[in-house]
């Protein structure tokens, strides 16, 4: 029935055809989701950046073999029709901060529940709630939790998670670098000034980081000993989501160098970071939807040394207020050519003039950029997917 429902919605033109049927299932058997997980071991990945990609390395340090929305559709429709297509006793879900109390319920007479929660900053201001209230949602859901086989791997270098986890006994604590910290400059719990120091936190209310077990740096740090974390998608970002994956599949049983030879070798999560082809010309496309994840990513833009695109849309999925963009780092690309894309592409030039930037509004891009090395395109959801279809991989 999901997928003859998928099917008519993309016949119709109503959509991807990814959740759909997961919709209409619901509505039918609001019981399902979780009848569906009953015995399966489950890996539920949440936070505001990095969901898509750590999820695909998670499924990666398992061994490849696990149900799993790889199209990033992270509410419980999308869940639903990852999980009405495999029967792998393993299920690594990229889930909606909003939802996630919503799948850990769902996971009650699951074998085992891990759930990674990666970080928390300002998202779509349109839809999503100020930060601290979900991050004090998270730590409400967890406080009432009675699943015996619930473990947390948390991001406890983000004083946000850490207060949603703090009163949790199952969590394994992870400190990996997490360079963005304007939304968790005061204290989640008093208000008052974070003082960070090199790997650690503390505020003058006793709230403060704990001791971690896992430790990335420039090497991964963990009870067996010290492993070196290279991979072949870019940035420190990515380092970051890598080590979630691989403490959470540590904890199912996987061997560490197993896992980390497995995540080594991932090029590319659902068409991000790849090289593609367009017009004659090689273009690196970025996905980027809020002022964290665009400072991350411009980590690796600014190493490239390449000009650059930025491509903002406006459209429902990617967020009708994009005033973030005031707030994300593009002083950065001072000394570059940037040319500007999309719905947006006015205020995205007018926010680049503010810092000094060179801006060329677009009207045939195809044109105006000269033909030379990869272009790198920082462009948010439809603006992705636009880049993605009228391209072609290298």
């Amino acid at each position: 029935m999901m997928k003859t429902v998928n099917a008519l919605s993309r016949t119709l033109g109503r959509g991807a055809g990814t959740v759909a049927g997961g919709r209409v299932a619901l509505r039918i058997s609001p019981g399902i989701v979780s009848h569906l997980l009953t015995g399966r071991e489950v890996f539920a990945v949440s936070g505001t950046n990095g969901k898509t990609t750590t999820t695909a390395l998670l499924v990666a340090a398992l061994g490849g073999s696990a149900a799993t929305n790889a199209t990033g559709s992270n509410m419980l429709a999308g869940v639903l029709a990852a999980l009405e297509d495999s029967t792998a006793l393993k299920v690594v879900l990229e889930v909606d901060e909003a939802f996630l109390a919503a799948v850990v319920d769902a996971s009650r007479n699951a074998a085992s529940v891990t759930v990674l929660l990666l970080n928390l900053s300002r998202d779509q201001l349109d839809r999503a709630s100020e930060v601290r209230q979900m991050a004090e949602r998270w730590h409400r859901f967890l406080g009432q939790v009675n699943h015996s086989n619930l473990r947390v791997v948390a991001n406890v270098a983000d004083p946000l998670v850490y207060f949603a986890v703090r009163d949790f006994q199952g969590v394994n604590n992870v400190w990996v670098p997490t360079p963005w910290r304007e939304d968790s400059n005061s204290c989640p719990n008093c208000t008052n000034h974070i003082v960070f120091c090199e790997n650690s936190w503390s505020c003058t209310c006793g709230l403060g980081s704990p001791v971690s077990s896992i430790v990335l740096s420039d090497v991964l740090t963990t009870p067996e000993g010290a492993f070196p974390l290279t991979l072949l998608l870019p940035g420190d970002f990515n380092r970051s989501n890598a080590a979630m994956a691989l403490a959470a599949a540590h904890l199912s049983g996987v061997e560490w160098n197993q896992a980390l030879g497995r995540v080594s070798s991932v090029t590319e999560v659902a068409g991000r970071f790849s090289r593609r082809v367009w017009q004659g010309r090689t273009w690196r496309i970025l996905l980027a939807k809020n002022p964290a994840g665009v400072a991350a990513l411009l980590q690796s833009v600014v190493l490239s040394g390449a000009d650059v695109v930025v491509d903002i849309n406006d459209g429902l999925a990617d967020g009708l207020d994009p005033s973030w963009i005031y707030d994300a780092p593009f002083e950065l690309l001072r000394g570059r050519m940037v040319w500007c894309e999309g719905s947006r592409q006015l205020d995205v030039a007018t926010r680049l003039s503010y810092d000094d930037v060179k801006v060329s509004i677009a009207s045939e891009l195809s044109r105006e950029v000269p033909p030379g090395d990869v272009i790198d395109v920082i462009a948010n959801y439809t603006a992705f997917a636009k880049w993605i279809e009228r391209s072609s991989p290298c």
